[in-house]
């Protein structure tokens, strides 16, 4: 089983192909099986890397402690260290993608391009945003609390569904790995949290892809142009037949997308 140390973990990860590196984030309750089709899709171009996040998957977080998207982002450039990369491609959904711009924000230098998928800028756009973001994540943590993660996972899966208005089928019970209740609450108060970090968007200097589902619900969609406008080099794209799990929704065209934005960066750097 690959691991590298970093720091208070031992990170688990998954590594496929040859080439310029491009490492897949996954999301809050999910692990590196969520870029399973990322990985045989980039293979073939890149050194394609999935990992699990700490709390996440076959990688532990020790003593259960909370933690903060910050503190994901300083285990991804750990990782980064540890696995000798050279300015790879970050590309993080959801959860992912809020550890991606912290990331992004704090070393801009050593990366060569960024995927930001499905996800939200960390400031509140308005009171509504405030309002429906803190209701959901809260109400949310409070039922796992309540009822245990693996128990609430299936009422979780049916409301993320009713969001969508049935147009997806990623949104189901196999496609999330059973977790202990505690890492469950954990990775989503730091969700909950990510309005608390502190980044400055327009220090994203790298070529940076926003991609969102057709389907996916307006507390993320709206946060599309937000994050467009704010990093300097970036541009958006709508994942057609696809909501909040765009990779798992629409492969094909999450992919492509991807490999075009890259080859458009490639072609830039080789005039």
């Amino acid at each position: 089983m690959p691991t590298v140390q970093t720091d208070d973990i031992e990170i688990y990860y998954e590594v496929r192909g040859d080439g310029p590196p491009i490492v897949f984030i996954h999301g809050a309750l999910s692990d590196h099986s969520a870029a399973t089709q990322q990985l045989a899709a980039f293979s073939d171009t890149h050194t394609a890397i999935a990992y699990d996040l700490r709390g996440h998957g076959d990688t532990e977080n020790p003593r259960h402690e909370p933690y903060s998207i910050d503190r994901l982002a300083d285990d991804l450039h750990g990782f980064i260290d540890e696995m000798g990369l050279e300015r790879p491609v970050l590309c993080g959904v959801s959860m992912g993608g809020m550890i991606a711009q912290v990331y992004a924000s704090s070393y801009p230098d050593q990366l060569s391009a960024l995927v930001l998928a499905d996800t939200f800028s960390p400031a509140f756009l308005d009171w509504r945003d405030r309002f429906q973001r803190s209701t959901l994540v809260a109400t949310t943590a409070g039922l796992v609390r309540l009822v245990g993660y693996n128990r609430a996972k299936g009422l979780i899966l049916w409301f993320g569904r009713k969001l969508e208005r049935d147009q997806t089928t990623s949104l189901r019970p196999d496609a999330f790995p059973d977790m202990d209740t505690v890492d469950a609450v954990n990775a989503l108060e730091a969700v909950a949290g990510f309005h608390t970090t502190d980044i400055d968007l327009s220090s994203i200097t790298v070529p940076t892809l926003v991609l969102y589902g057709e389907h996916e619900t307006s507390l993320i969609s709206r946060h599309a142009p937000t994050l467009s406008a704010q990093i300097p080099d970036s541009t958006v794209r709508e994942v057609p037949d696809a909501g909040h799990a765009s990779p798992w929704d629409n492969p094909e065209f999450f992919n492509s997308a991807v490999r075009a934005f890259l080859a458009d960066q490639t072609s830039i750097t080789a005039r």
